[in-house]
């Protein structure tokens, strides 16, 4: 037993420090950085680049990554993102620091290569001997990894309390703007703790390298459980923090004496130690408080009055006033989408990655609904895709519907589970949502396409397309009427009365409720829809690929899709169209004429781009298109035969040039209010 609670304490001790490091840069910079695991793959990644392909000493390589290196990257990434989104709503936080996951891990391997490491070196030296406490073997990794924990919790705790830079750091913490009216440079300091988090962020990697491996995957399991230690600390807590990574390390290691070994059982239940932490404090805080938000407790009243307006807006402004015609602009996408499938008719390469591209298309659309509409940053879609791929496979298979018919079962059962999910986060703020849906996307990864009846020996659930669509040009026009379809049904929830409700909701949660909107009913709404297009979108992208593959629906393969979606437009329906098409025919593009060590541009591009949302949150669709809008206006002002200038207001109405001024004065005071007031308005007409 004691070997086991040592080894799940030097587990626990890099839990501890990643979640030290998470908690500090949250409540110092207010920014949650689920980069954290990327930034730790950088780090330990030039460890071993220096240490074990070029021979450098232990010593050396790991002052060069984690002294160097890893404060130097910390410092480079709040220069060119962190001092930019600070005062950004949750939402722009954490679509660009998902941006950021995305791309480093590319960009390391484009520098240092992409080849598979099956094993990496942890900071002891290969010939050291291991240590015998009361008869129980204990590793140098182990012990550095305690000395580590140790000197970060006596080190930090001695700046925090007795030194000047920790006063300031504690200061930031309770209110930036008192701090910078009694002479701190809120920014100075930021840097300082950005280099600090990021240097904790590399000792980690390098520490949990031998144990987890060095790959994106295995830093994303340090980083999650780093997240169950941060939500169980309730963000804030830096001993909470601490206390509850030790906790589960020691969970972790201890369990597994009394589990069967090479067991599915075990290969399930040990990665969804962490998450169980996460839910059941969820639970805990949920009953005792009736809510968790992320800004509660932050920053003084100061701050909350000086705060800027826009900071709970969504990721994307408000829709504006459009005349009818610009309107069918958005419709040019899709027209010329339209054409593709016949372009590329003559190549069965080109054509396939077409079709393959519009069902990711329609899958991207659940982003549009639950992100773009809701404001809700669901980080679980990729998982209801994977679950109407291989709920429509079992219908197919198993009860012999027709395939169509199967897809559409299994998007309703995905829709009723997507309604419960967004009963359950209703009560938690946007931080939260993001960090519960992950959670949930794990544990069903971990825990259901794991089990047999799914994996098929690896081979998945076979899935046959329509018999009149088998060839891809008839498949992919399906696809495509599938998205229309599904576009429309977007389209129309955007402009009902349930619309200007999700809008009303989407700009200020208290309001709506205030006049009366149900913030229940539409999230649910929301989450039943958004979970019922991934469904079907999924089903359709295993239907392409005559599998259902549940290897193929990782969770973290969905931040991909999301950064994908962000840098086109998450508002746009357009642009999850274009989305899917760019994410299939760019990759095929690199496929075939670039050179092998170029294949990880791609997810650079699209983390680059989703990074760029604190600064463009339309996307470069919208974007596009209201440059197209403004072109078209001024042409068309051009031919426009200018109206004569009108002497008075009176003459103006007796010749019948148009409204008196106080009708559009009047007209003008009637669109002041926002969503909110638009909402109500439009809920109290459609009332009988």
């Amino acid at each position: 037993m004691l070997q086991y609670i040592l080894a799940g304490l030097a587990l626990g001790s890099i839990y501890a420090i990643a979640s030290a490091a998470l908690v500090v840069t949250y409540v110092s910079a207010g920014v949650f950085n689920f980069a954290f695991g990327s930034m730790a793959y950088v780090v330990a990644r030039f460890y071993y680049w220096l240490n074990s392909e070029h021979g450098m000493s232990t010593v050396s390589a790991g002052l060069l990554a984690i002294l160097v290196l890893a404060p130097l990257l910390g410092v480079v990434l709040y220069g060119v993102l962190f001092r930019f989104i600070r005062n950004s709503s949750m939402l722009v936080k954490i679509v660009a620091t998902i941006g950021l996951s995305v791309a480093l891990p590319a960009i390391s391997d484009l520098i240092f290569g992409n080849q598979a490491i099956t094993s990496a070196p942890g900071l002891a030296a290969l010939n050291d001997k291991p240590f015998h406490v009361l008869g129980t073997v204990v590793t140098t990794d182990q012990v550095i990894t305690y000395g580590f924990l140790v000197f970060v919790v006596v080190a930090g705790t001695a700046v925090l309390r007795l030194t000047d830079v920790g006063l300031k750091v504690r200061a930031m913490v309770d209110s930036e703007a008192m701090s910078s009216l009694s002479g701190t440079h809120p920014g100075r300091v930021s840097l300082g703790v950005w280099a600090v988090s990021s240097t904790l962020a590399g000792l980690a990697g390098v520490l949990v390298a031998p144990t987890n491996g060095l790959s994106p995957i295995g830093m994303t399991a340090l980083m999650s459980a780093a997240i169950a230690a941060v939500v169980a600390a309730r963000l804030r807590s830096l001993p909470g923090a601490v206390a509850a990574a030790l906790a589960m390390g020691v969970i972790t290691d201890v369990i597994q004496k009394y589990l069967p070994t090479n067991s599915s059982l075990t290969a399930a239940i040990v990665p969804s130690v962490p998450f169980a932490f996460m839910v059941v404090f969820l639970i805990f805080y949920i009953v005792r408080s009736g809510s968790v938000d992320e800004h509660a407790g932050a920053g003084g009243p100061l701050d909350q009055a000086i705060r800027p307006a826009a900071a709970d807006s969504a990721v994307t402004p408000a829709a504006t006033y459009t005349a009818p015609w610009e309107r069918w602009v958005g419709l040019v996408p899709l027209v010329v989408v339209a054409f593709v499938p016949l372009i590329f008719k003559g190549s069965p390469y080109w054509l396939g990655l077409t079709a393959l591209g519009l069902c990711y298309g329609i899958t991207y659309l659940t982003f549009t609904v639950a992100t773009g509409e809701g404001g809700m940053l669901w980080l679980s879609q990729i998982v209801f895709a994977g679950a109407g791929a291989i709920g429509a496979a079992q219908f197919a298979t198993n009860a012999h519907l027709p395939v169509l018919l199967a897809i559409v079962v299994a998007g309703l059962v995905a829709a009723v589970a997507g309604a419960v999910l967004g009963l359950l986060t209703i009560r938690l703020g946007d931080l939260y949502v993001g960090l519960a849906t992950l959670t949930f996307g794990l544990l069903v990864e971990t825990l259901v396409f794991t089990r047999d009846r799914f994996l098929q020996g690896g081979l998945g659930v076979i899935i046959e397309r329509p018999g009149w669509a088998v060839d891809d040009l008839k498949f992919a026009y399906l696809a495509l009427a599938v998205f229309v379809v599904l576009a429309a049904l977007t389209l129309n929830l955007r402009r009902s009365t349930s619309g200007l409700a999700l809008r009303g909701v989407r700009d200020s949660a208290p309001a709506a409720r205030t006049l009366g909107l149900s913030v229940v009913q539409v999230k649910v709404i929301v989450g039943a829809l958004a979970a019922f297009v991934a469904a079907v979108g999924g089903a359709f992208v295993a239907m392409y690929q005559m599998t259902a593959q549940p290897t193929s629906w990782a969770t973290y393969a969905g931040l991909v899709w999301l950064a994908v979606v962000v840098t086109l437009g998450v508002r746009s329906i357009s642009a999850a169209l274009l989305a899917g098409l760019s994410f299939t025919l760019l990759q095929g593009v690199l496929q075939t004429y670039a050179p092998a060590r170029l294949t990880s541009l791609l997810p650079i591009l699209f983390g680059l781009g989703a990074i760029g949302v604190a600064r463009n949150p339309e996307g470069a669709v919208p974007q596009a298109g209201r440059q197209l809008r403004r072109l078209l206006t001024r042409a068309l002002a051009r031919t426009a035969r200018p109206a004569p200038p009108a002497r008075t207001a009176l003459a103006g109405m007796d010749a019948g040039a148009g409204t008196p001024p106080l009708a559009t004065a009047e007209a003008s005071v009637a669109h002041v209010g926002g969503p909110v007031r638009e909402a109500a308005a439009a809920t109290t007409k459609a009332e009988p």
